[in-house]
């Protein structure tokens, strides 16, 4: 080890050093890259489908390789900004330590991208070690040496005991507006939701529609509707902030906003004047709720196999086949339909879009109209709004309802929605991550076994420290995507990592929480069991890990 990393940095030290490292980790992803695209590339140099699949380990492990070293640089970027505004302490310095210090040393040695499975950038990519030392810099050396280290460790959970409950530990980044939005569904979510979210759970119980109007008085649903349509035109990190401090409380409350942020890009990116002037400002005040409508049995992820048709019979469409896991049905006013409307053009360029209007239901008679019939799936957690399967037999749709009034665009008009979707996705996870530190840190300061509180054993310690630490890694990631797709950039690679990395954040934490609860963590009366339950669904939803995984792969591939 070189004399650099055995010295201690300092907080001036840490902006060189964190940005020297980062641009290490970048060249790294850089060359694992270039190695991965000659095993992936056919005679011509272009990928090679079948061979990506082959090499799936390498081409995902490279998402995973590239997600890390997009975390290190907002890691570095976050320290840069604090200290530009004067607002790096040592809470925040502590973070970026140990994140930037953690996640360099698993770039450098294995990366675990689900349990029982870790990329290693020697048997997964083929760099060899003396290769790898190449990218081993001094700066690199130094912040893991300094970084994830157990008086680091010990230091950041004294001062997350010492905040007293705040909202995140350490600065999150934003700005004043952004920190006020917080505070206000802070304060909504624990007056209204938190000390009822574990009955509504438990009684698999619909969020009452008393919340959803409360939240629809907040501006929830309206947040980034643009004005002209009766929104609030506010930016992503808004949407972010807002999503993670509802899903803090619980996720069903959180995802509410999801189904009416789908919705309203769908029809602000795809639709007529005239149905952006009739749906929007209902959206946005939540008169009417939406459901999104893509998922079938036998397709999920492989929407151009999609069979669910529509055919035009005079001014109206009749839908026929079945769906699957449509969140919040019963009581949608619209949904958004993904259906094939040209049978004889095959993959994406046979399907459109429909925005299906119906009546509400309820339990007792969940679709109180003519052509549509359903059944739930009963689920682990994500409850609140409940799933369902769908039955479509010659459910009408007005003419007037294709979105755009243009058919074989529904693909394409789905696509532009994945980065919203994704980066809220993303806030959710950091909601139910932050939500398992919570519970898991109370837990651990009432505690006493042996006679003292279980925060003061050194591996429950650590577990919280490393909750914190991955929170914000997330949350930084996060944000950045959002500033990205305000500022009305591509950002679809950043959204997936962020949502990568975040699903796996918060699964790892409901874990490391219920551990701390030892055999308490596994009764149905405690919270953390149902967090655990719900944040299992977030590698799976808005496109499943290894979905995730292979896009992203495809495109720093495309781009080598």
């Amino acid at each position: 080890m070189s004399a650099t990393a055995a010295v201690q940095t300092t907080p001036q030290d840490l902006l060189t050093l964190s940005r020297e490292a980062a641009e290490a980790a970048g060249a790294l992803v850089a060359e694992a890259t270039r190695r991965v695209r000659t095993r992936v590339a056919g005679p011509e140099g272009k990928l090679s489908a079948e061979k990506l699949e082959t090499e799936q380990h390498a081409a995902h492990g490279l998402s995973w390789l590239a997600t890390y070293g997009e975390a290190v640089r907002e890691l570095a970027a976050y320290a840069a900004r604090l200290s530009e505004s004067g607002s790096l302490g040592e809470t925040e310095t502590l973070l970026v330590k140990i994140g930037i210090g953690e996640y360099l040393d698993q770039m450098f040695g294995g990366i675990p991208m689900s349990q029982g499975e870790i990329v290693r950038p020697t048997t997964s990519l083929g760099l060899s070690a003396r290769e790898l030392a190449k990218f081993r810099s001094e700066a690199v050396e130094a912040m893991i040496a300094d970084g994830n280290t157990p008086e680091n460790r010990a230091a950041l959970v004294a001062r997350i005991r010492d905040g007293g409950g705040s909202a995140t530990v350490g600065n999150s980044g934003l700005d004043e507006d952004m920190e006020a939005i917080r505070s206000e569904m802070r304060r909504f979510a624990k007056a209204e939701v938190v000390d009822k979210a574990q009955e509504w759970h438990r009684e698999n119980a619909y969020i009452p529609m008393e919340i959803i109007g409360k939240m629809a008085e907040l501006g929830v649903f309206g947040l980034t509707i643009p004005e002209e349509y009766g929104g609030m035109g506010m930016p992503k990190a808004a949407m972010c902030v807002v999503s993670e401090e509802l899903s803090r409380a619980y996720i069903g409350v959180g995802s509410l906003g999801t189904r009416t942020e789908i919705a309203a890009e769908l029809i602000l990116g795809g639709g007529t004047e005239e149905q952006k002037q009739r749906f929007l400002p209902r959206l946005a005040s939540g008169e009417i709720l939406p459901t999104a409508v893509f998922t079938e049995p036998n397709t999920g992820s492989d929407l151009a196999n999609l069979r669910t048709r529509a055919v035009k019979e005079g001014d109206v469409w009749k839908i026929t086949g079945n769906k699957t896991w449509i969140t919040h049905p019963v009581r949608a006013d619209i949904m958004t339909v993904l259906v094939r409307t040209k049978p004889d053009e095959k993959g994406h360029r046979g399907l459109s879009m429909l925005i299906a209007e119906k009546p509400r239901g309820d339990d007792a008679e969940p679709f109180p109209v003519p052509g549509l019939s359903g059944g739930e799936i009963e689920v682990l957690g994500y409850r609140g709004m409940k799933e369902y399967e769908l039955a479509f037999e010659g459910f009408e749709v007005p003419g007037a309802n294709l979105l755009g009034d243009v058919e074989g665009k529904g693909f394409a008009q789905l696509m532009q929605t994945f980065e919203s979707a994704r980066i809220q996705t993303a806030a959710r996870a950091i909601g139910v991550a932050q939500c398992a530190l919570d519970l898991g840190l109370r837990y651990a300061e009432e505690r006493v076994q042996f006679g003292k509180a279980l925060v003061n054993f050194p591996r429950v310690a650590d577990k919280l420290a490393m909750m914190a630490v991955e929170i914000n890694i997330a949350r930084q990631l996060t944000y950045f995507s959002a500033r990205e797709k305000d500022e009305g950039k591509r950002c679809d690679l950043e959204a997936g990592m962020a949502k990568l990395l975040a699903a796996r954040v918060a699964w790892a934490a409901a874990d490391n929480a219920l551990q701390i609860h030892g055999g308490n963590g596994f009764a149905l009366e405690y919270p953390v069991s149902r967090v655990l339950c719900d944040a299992r669904i977030l590698s799976i939803f808005e496109g499943a890990a290894e979905i995730q995984a292979q896009v992203i792969a495809r495109r720093l591939l495309e781009q080598a």
